[in-house]
């Protein structure tokens, strides 16, 4: 096995680990709980779960889905979230942090390696909360502050890492060719350019795209009041957009609005197709848009130039 697959197995094995503890936070954030005490026990006959039933995907398969003490079903959704958050870190760690120590070389600067690194960890992070806030908004129609709201709080911390190690010209835009004049008591004249330096591009422009998302599905939401005189999204769904944006951008977390309503619109017709819901039944929207920002954190910025593409 070559060191790149190799990460990619370490990968999923770490993200087995943190499926594990997605499963927790899963099953007791919606119901306010502490996701650290109690320890790990059955929803059903409240038994403790010893440390050997307790292995990812292994425990759920040789315990045959079943609780060893009341014998009583397993949900699925354990081992589905463990294994979906194993491949998020393996392709992760395969894609984004494995190629910066393999096949790059040695001559890339530190700062490259901190921003690539920074950059993979918070694809991570992304991933796991979404994950986490699609089942629980699937399940309970939910979506936990303490989830929506850290992870924007995440975000912008790593933002602003990444800002540490750009270099001197690097992101910076121009946003004025004039020459200005600056009077001080020093008299000093700028004959230089109006610009935001990198860091101040990567930061404001990122809570520039929080805000903006925000913004966006507040205004849905309100003309969707005004209209049906009825509310048709939740502040969770704005919460989450904005999340989406301090991890990916604006127009990325835009990407992953378009996803997820086109997914949400064609499970919608499928399940009035089948007579199984009428035009007043709710969607867990959130569930969609996660999965929106799933593909647009992997995809998104393909996908973007390939619209931009078709434009020109």
């Amino acid at each position: 096995m070559t060191p790149f697959y190799l990460f990619g197995a370490v990968g999923f094995i770490l993200g087995l680990l943190f499926g594990s503890f997605l499963n927790v936070c899963i099953s007791r954030l919606p119901r306010r709980e502490s996701v650290v005490h109690p320890r790990s026990h059955c929803p059903n006959c409240g038994g403790g779960i010893r440390w050997y039933d307790n292995i990812p995907l292994v425990s759920w398969a040789l315990l045959h889905g079943r609780c060893r003490n009341c014998k009583e079903p397993i949900s699925w959704h354990y081992p589905v979230v463990e294994l979906a958050t194993g491949m998020w870190f393996a392709i992760i760690i395969s894609q984004v942090l494995a190629p910066s120590f393999f096949g790059t070389g040695l001559q890339l600067s530190t700062e490259w390696w901190a921003v690539h690194i920074l950059t993979g960890l918070g694809l991570a992070i992304l991933g796991f909360l979404l994950i986490g806030l699609m089942v629980m908004d699937w399940q309970t129609m939910i979506l936990p502050d303490s989830f929506t709201l850290s992870g924007i709080a995440i975000a912008l911390f790593l933002v602003c890492a990444q800002a540490l190690f750009l270099g001197p010209n690097e992101d910076q835009i121009v946003l004025s060719n004039h020459h200005i004049q600056l009077t001080s008591p020093g008299g000093v004249t700028d004959h230089g350019n109006l610009f935001f330096t990198g860091p101040e591009n990567l930061i404001f422009g990122r809570i520039a795209a929080v805000c903006g998302g925000a913004f966006l599905l507040l205004l849905i939401r309100w003309v969707y009041r005004a209209v049906r005189h009825r509310d048709g999204m939740g502040l969770g769904d704005v919460k989450l957009l904005a999340m989406i944006a301090a991890f990916l951008g604006f127009w990325p977390a835009i990407l992953s609005l378009f996803l997820g309503t086109l997914a949400a619109a064609v499970y919608g017709a499928v399940l009035l197709a089948r007579g199984r819901a009428d035009a007043a039944s709710k969607l867990a929207f959130g569930s969609f848009l996660c999965l929106g920002g799933l593909v647009s954190a992997l995809f998104g910025n393909s996908l973007i130039d390939m619209y931009i593409a078709l434009l020109r």
